[in-house]
């Protein structure tokens, strides 16, 4: 690709040189359409189609102008990464020639294949057609490749029904909720706003291996985590991988994904080495959800191209390797109106003060009733091998405030008087509560959703995870409890009473999901049993909460899903979940029948000869040592096809057993399956210990965490 000189080009010239922005389009557009477009992204108005034709127009003759000769609509279906079908801008013309075209009809409505899509039974393999439409508020880009440019134009994705086939447009619709709910309680405040949307920034974990070791594990390949090896000598245990020395063949790679996400116009601001050896972390800037969820998907998906580039494997699986850090995601989410104002800082007056409480009491209240489906927003077959394990919060879900809020709650919601740094006593409305820098309270690194000064850090989201699903929970979750407040304070005659009152109930009520202490103590565990709150272990029981009756009735409230769409999506991610598991227990058989089992018994066989030999030159009395290795590499051979051919077993009877009960077949794989393989998995590390290194059939660990 293409290598910029910064000490010739500014990094301001290169930022969003490849994103059809807010700034290109006031640039590029007549004044009118883009004050048409502005209106469009406020939800002020419907796009009109002599705009789209203008807007089509200059998009087509900048991204040629960049080399492109096709354009698609991109966008996110139910399998959890992007889909694209490029059309070249050419159109036939008379004399055999052609013309470069891009119509404001093509622009904002595509027509791709929906046939091989997951529908969950929405749709069926012959009723083919589906529908693509702009998301005006996602920057078109051209993406830059050795093969070509090619436009990319964000999109939501549904059926010809009308049915919703994607993970886009219940994030736009989740956005619509929180932003009606959100402005009855602005109005109520006389706090000046058109919109208010909610905020992510992402902070994505990784890992790099060399791709050459990567690509000689059928493991890694097929399913994206390591299905055997023995742990390396040396792991994470001396903490000196964390923030430390980046290594220069990671800071080149790094150097160029910057590059390449500075082009598109995502603010990659931070990157460091993360716990574990070869995992890395980078985090943008914040931006709206539905944006924020378009770049988190270009993002890893820009972190696999650029590592390949680089002989490198980028790795967004949720646990990798066992025994060390898995990776996540933390979802750094917040509210904000279209006036810069973000409505979880208390801001600058009384007024504001008493609003930060009203919004902050919507969380924790939404997260205690809703748990159970913000846990299911983030069930998938890698992140259950990571809830609860090194680094990662558990299956609980709890939230952090800190010090300063919880005293100041708890007086609150038992009417003591709290006096404030300077002595006057706080009075809702009429007095304001101090600033709150993000380091007015520690990190709680084991907490799933911790308060972070101005936002709410969600982090159990899975490194691999497409983050528009969670935000769409959170934003329907806390529009529902901000809806319930706002009917409160629209009829209340005393605001300021009211506030407390709601502050007081909704604390009281639901101080149970507040926890500030050690969230992987296993003294958390037995204490959160106590409260009642719930610890949903397994993807399948997580997942069987999107079809429950509040659930149903929530998101049928606010027009995100419809009871069909919510038991299509259940079915989905369950069938994905059993997809999943089965490539793993079919890689593991591979593995085990196919190269760690005639590995072995070739390097037994020599060892067999050796032994014979030396029984031969030393007499009867033999060599005990070479005797014993033998013995324990026969048993362990022994071992590993007993527990292949269970495995194997355990295959046969569920495969096709449970028709279309689909959660009865994602338990069976849960239950069955996944033990089955781990007790696979002992006997193959086993032999790896046993036999030398050159002649085991896959790079070590010390190899994929240690060589770069």
């Amino acid at each position: 690709m293409e290598k910029v000189d910064f000490t010739k080009t500014s990094l301001t010239e290169v930022y969003g040189c490849n994103a059809f922005n807010d700034s290109l389009m006031r640039e590029r557009l007549p004044k009118s359409i883009y004050k048409e477009i502005k209106q469009v992204q406020l939800g002020k108005q419907e796009l009109t189609p002599a705009a789209a034709e203008v807007v089509a127009n200059a998009m087509k003759d900048w991204a040629i102008g960049k080399g492109a000769t096709h354009f698609t609509h991109w966008f996110q279906p139910l399998t959890g990464l992007t889909a694209e079908k490029h059309d070249s801008f050419i159109s036939p013309a008379p004399g055999g020639k052609v013309i470069l075209e891009f119509s404001g009809k093509e622009l904002i409505k595509g027509e791709p294949d929906a046939s091989s899509f997951p529908s969950g039974g929405l749709r069926a393999t012959f009723e083919a057609r589906g529908y693509t439409a702009w998301d005006v508020n996602s920057a078109a880009f051209v993406r830059e490749e050795s093969s070509g440019a090619t436009l990319y134009i964000p999109t939501a994705f549904i059926s010809y029904t009308g049915e919703v086939l994607d993970k886009k447009v219940p994030l736009l619709r989740s956005m619509e909720a929180i932003n009606k709910e959100a402005l009855r309680i602005l109005k109520v405040f006389g706090t000046p706003a058109d919109k208010v949307f909610t905020t992510v920034g992402s902070e994505q974990e990784y890992f790099l291996v060399n791709r050459d070791l990567a690509e000689a594990r059928p493991d890694l390949l097929l399913a994206g985590r390591t299905l055997f090896g023995c742990p390396s000598p040396k792991g994470q245990e001396m903490d000196d991988h964390y923030f430390g020395a980046i290594k220069e063949k990671a800071a080149t790679f790094m150097r160029e994904l910057n590059l390449e996400l500075w082009k598109f116009g995502i603010s990659a601001k931070t990157q460091h080495n993360e716990v574990a050896p070869n995992q890395f972390e980078i985090a943008p800037i914040f931006e709206s959800s539905n944006v924020a969820s378009d770049q988190n998907q270009l993002l890893m998906d820009t972190i696999k191209r650029v590592a390949n580039r680089h002989g490198l494997s980028g790795l967004l699986h949720e646990k990798p390797f066992a025994g060390i850090n898995g990776s996540g995601k933390h979802n750094n989410w917040s509210l904000c109106t279209d006036t810069g104002v973000n409505l979880l800082d208390p801001g600058d007056n009384p007024s504001e003060n008493a609003q930060f409480l009203v919004f902050v009491m919507a969380v924790i209240k939404a997260v205690d009733i809703y748990a159970p489906l913000l846990r299911a927003s983030t069930a998938n077959a890698g992140n259950e091998h990571r809830l609860g394990a090194n680094e990662a919060p558990p299956a609980i879900i709890s939230i952090f405030l800190g010090d300063f809020l919880t005293r100041l709650f708890e007086k609150l919601s038992k009417g003591e008087s709290i006096i404030l740094d300077k002595g006057q006593k706080l009075e809702i409305g009429q007095t304001i509560l101090p600033k709150l820098p993000k380091d007015l309270t520690d990190r709680n690194r084991t907490s799933p959703f911790a308060f972070t000064g101005n936002k709410f850090e969600f982090r159990m989201v899975g490194s691999s995870a497409a983050i528009s699903t969670p935000n769409m929970i959170l934003n329907t979750t806390v529009a529902d409890v901000l809806s319930e407040f706002a009917g409160l304070l629209e009829k209340s005659d005393n605001l300021n009473k009211t506030v407390l009152e709601i502050v007081k109930t909704t604390y009281n009520e639901h101080s149970r999901v507040i926890f500030n202490g050690n969230g992987y103590a296993q003294e958390w565990v037995d204490e959160a049993e106590k409260r009642g709150l719930p610890n949903i272990k397994t993807t399948y029981e997580a997942l069987n909460e999107y079809v429950k009756p509040y659930a149903v009735k929530l998101f049928k409230k606010y027009g995100v899903f419809t009871k069909v769409e919510l038991e299509s999506r259940r079915y989905v991610y369950l069938e994905k979940y059993c997809q999943q598991i089965a490539i793993e227990v079919k890689t593991s058989l591979e593995m085990a029948e196919r190269f760690i089992y005639p590995a072995v018994v070739k390097y037994a066989r020599g060892l067999a000869k050796t032994l014979k030999t030396v029984k031969e030159t030393l007499g009867s009395a033999g060599y005990p040592v070479l005797e014993d290795k033998l013995k324990a590499i026969m048993e362990n051979l022994s071992g590993l096809q007993a527990e292949s051919d269970k495995l194997k077993s355990v295959l046969h009877e569920i495969h096709g057993k449970y028709g279309d009960d689909i959660g009865a077949e994602a338990k069976a794989y849960n239950q069955k399956a996944i033990p089955q393989m781990q007790s696979l998995r002992t006997f193959g590390d086993n032999l790896e210990a046993l036999l030398p290194a050159s002649d085991w059939p896959f790079p070590s660990y010390l190899d994929l965490l240690f060589r770069l």
